[in-house]
């Protein structure tokens, strides 16, 4: 199937051939005819499969018809860069259909916002805190809405927003069209969605499962030489890119700082940084600036970067779905990526469990000459060797693949261009994305 086969206004077809996608992902084209159809729509799917164009672009091609520069979409995103990666691409596929956009989220003044809705928009990306104050604030009219999305709904959970999201429900009009998505369904979202969806269309694509594109590494190592284990594999492996996950906000400023200092070109995206820098951390990822960002949880679902070659998993997750999560950001679509991972002796259990669920056995690989491995971490995964596997044994994605990016280079070496934001869209006819 191409993205040619939908009834989509030749203006808007047009902009899809022009950003060079032919072929739509699964969750895209499961989800986009109810959509089109005018059908609530209920979408279970892992980060990465293209959740973003599966609302935006049958959201587009209602709007494209009808009354304009009202509000007639809302769409509601966790987290401000979540809500940035949406907006930016409404953005530019809505530009030939003249449709007008803004996104609304705070740590930034609120009077540059409240002149683009006066000025006229369609869609509105908003988080929800910001959102309420501008409703309070009467400068949000959201009475002619057509169409609400809860883009990433369970993260909308985590991060404590359920009760903002049902006191904006109370001023949507109760006749609308909604659209959830989710990567996992907790029970206090799946009571959410029974209040807001009607018959909805359900479509779910392997929530739990990271994508096959991608190589899983284990390295059992002591806690305090995690920071020179993590040097060690930017100096000598072929990392092209890499996103580093550690549990707190201070150990991603503080680890940021000290590759800065070992020479290496990174930075941090981390909940205690102004708006201003968030963005600069976020705009030097995507243009090559930095090669390296360490972040906390809160940027597992907010970045959407082309090209990530690797996603390191400084400080295990809590979750085997938040694991889903973070290694999603790389081996989008066609790509490959590797997602590697440092297991202490009080991470192993974890550990495991990712392989229980997985259905496969990640590489073990051993840490360098002069770095300590952690030996109940090692002997907990060396035991599970010989454990029975699941269906399907050691899949593909357990392999190492072969080397085929280059390292990271110091700070001061020369970059060899930028890269770009993708968008959750598609398959290229080139086979990237």
């Amino acid at each position: 199937m191409s993205f040619s086969d939908f009834p989509f206004h030749p203006d808007l077809q047009a902009a899809i051939a022009a950003s060079g996608y032919v072929n739509p992902t699964p969750i895209q084209v499961q989800a986009i005819p109810p959509v089109l159809a005018g059908r609530d729509v209920m979408g279970l799917a892992q980060t990465g499969t293209g959740k973003t164009a599966a609302f935006v672009l049958p959201i587009l091609q209602r709007l494209q018809s009808g009354s304009s520069r009202k509000i007639r979409a809302l769409v509601l995103a966790p987290t401000r860069e979540l809500a940035e990666q949406i907006n930016a691409y409404v953005v530019s596929m809505g530009k030939a259909l003249g449709v007008g956009s803004v996104v609304l989220y705070g740590g930034v003044g609120k009077q540059p916002q409240v002149q683009k809705i006066r000025a006229g928009v369609e869609v509105v990306v908003a988080c929800p805190g910001r959102l309420l104050d501008l409703i309070r604030d009467k400068a949000v009219d959201l009475s002619g809405l057509e169409i609400l999305v809860l883009d990433e709904a369970d993260h909308m959970f985590d991060r404590g927003f359920l009760p903002d999201l049902r006191r904006i429900l109370t001023y949507l009009p109760k006749k609308r069209q909604t659209l959830v998505f989710s990567a996992t369904m907790p029970a206090e979202i799946r009571r959410l969605t029974e209040d807001v969806l009607h018959d909805p269309a359900r479509v779910q694509i392997s929530p739990t499962m990271p994508a096959p594109s991608i190589s899983h590494v284990f390295f059992s190592v002591v806690a305090e030489h995690k920071t020179a284990l993590l040097k060690d594999i930017l100096q000598r492996q072929e990392v092209a890119t890499a996103l580093v996950f550690t549990r707190t906000k201070h150990k991603a400023k503080s680890l940021a700082l000290h590759l800065q200092k070992a020479g290496f070109r990174a930075a941090s995206l981390q909940g205690n940084l102004s708006q201003n820098k968030r963005q600069q951390a976020l705009d030097g990822f995507k243009t090559g600036t930095f090669n390296v960002l360490v972040a906390t949880d809160i940027a597992a679902r907010g970045i959407d970067v082309a090209g990530i070659s690797h996603v390191v998993n400084f400080d295990l997750p809590d979750t085997v779905e938040t694991y889903t999560h973070r290694t999603g950001r790389t081996g989008r679509a066609a790509c490959t990526g590797e997602a590697l991972t440092f297991v202490t002796g009080e991470d192993h259990k974890m550990a495991i469990a990712i392989e229980r669920i997985l259905g496969s056995r990640m590489t073990r690989q051993p840490v360098p000459t002069g770095l300590v491995a952690d030996k109940p971490a090692a002997e907990a995964l060396k035991r599970e060797v010989g454990r029975p596997r699941t269906a399907g044994g050691d899949r593909a994605l357990a392999q190492p693949r072969p080397a085929r990016r280059r390292a990271v280079p110091p700070a001061g070496a020369k970059s060899r261009g930028g890269r770009s934001a993708s968008f959750d869209f598609g398959v290229r006819s080139s086979g990237r994305r």
